[in-house]
């Protein structure tokens, strides 16, 4: 009897100790901060007034490697899952997910003639025409074929990307394609505000309007379009970006866009960066000319290993 009595003994002493131990292991983010008296919770998609951390210059610092986790790369607009191409083959993998729209308002306002290019781009995404002459961008979503995604586009793509922040440029690392952008934040004659030519990433001027920053970009090839849906611009496009740290893991990020050639008035898009937290976190290569050679080159290509 005094056995059992002292087994019941010690199997209560041990699930107090365990409990007393778990308890003390919770992390403090577990628990809801205190808010004061009258204070007001910030609403979805908010957040609370944030000092964002200093760089040398004492400008906010945007340095780290981020990520959009929206599906506008597929649709900037409100879209329905869908079965991408190929279905016959590719099943469940190939199948693109729905999403909600990252433009403001809804609705892009194009011009009655840009809209059915839209349309007929959508149509045409995957018809890769591959001349000698400009005419090869005139089917075929450019990611597709593994070009430069422009901007805003390259920004919400499915991949992280690193900003490297000094005091004179800021640039942007892309794992996509080797994509790379320098935002000049000094104007002088080796840095121009006018484009030297035409790029499929542009030509960007940056500056600070408080704690954001501001980046002024131009001088785009015509041919980069913003999702697989066939959004597309000209020559004329225009895009002005912010970059607003508003927590130590989240830059609030929109894109004001203009292109009189397509659209009827300038418009926004806007959605959230996350910082990327692993501990090993880097970009990684993702070169993908070797995955679009054939299907670009068709009887011209020979493959190396053999």
């Amino acid at each position: 009897m005094k056995a059992i009595v002292l087994a019941f003994f010690l199997v209560a002493c041990t699930a107090i100790v365990v409990e007393a131990q778990t308890g003390a292991q919770q992390p403090t983010a577990r628990t809801a901060p205190a808010v004061a008296t009258g204070a007001k919770s910030p609403a979805l998609g908010e957040f609370p007034p944030y000092k964002a951390p200093r760089a040398a210059d004492s400008k906010p610092d945007l340095n780290g490697i981020w990520q959009a986790f929206v599906t506008a790369d597929i649709d900037i607009q409100d879209h329905d899952a869908q079965a991408g191409p190929r279905p016959d083959i590719m099943g469940a993998y190939g199948a693109w997910p729905g999403g909600q729209g990252i433009v403001e308002g809804g609705e892009i306002p194009y011009k009655p003639e840009a809209l059915a290019q839209k349309k007929a781009n959508a149509e045409k995404r995957m018809v890769v025409n591959i001349t000698s002459d400009d005419h090869r961008h005139d089917t075929g979503d450019p990611e597709l074929k593994c070009y430069r995604p422009g901007i805003p586009r390259a920004n919400y793509m499915p991949f992280p990307f690193q900003i490297i922040q000094s005091t004179d440029n800021v640039m942007f690392a892309y794992e996509f394609a080797h994509a790379l952008r320098t935002i000049y934040m000094k104007e002088d004659k080796e840095t121009p505000k006018d484009p030297p030519a035409d790029s499929w990433m542009g030509w960007s001027h940056g500056h600070w309007e408080g704690d954001t920053l501001v980046v002024d970009s131009s001088g785009f090839a015509p041919w980069t379009w913003f999702d697989r849906a066939g959004d597309y611009h000209s020559d004329a496009l225009h895009v002005v970006e912010r970059y607003t740290l508003v927590s130590p893991y989240h830059i609030m990020y929109e894109a004001t866009v203009e292109d009189p050639s397509v659209f009827t008035r300038p418009w926004k898009m806007s959605f959230p960066l996350y910082r990327r937290m692993e501990k090993n976190i880097q970009l990684v290569d993702f070169d993908c000319v070797e995955f679009v050679e054939k299907m670009l080159y068709g009887p011209y290509y020979k493959n190396p290993s053999e």
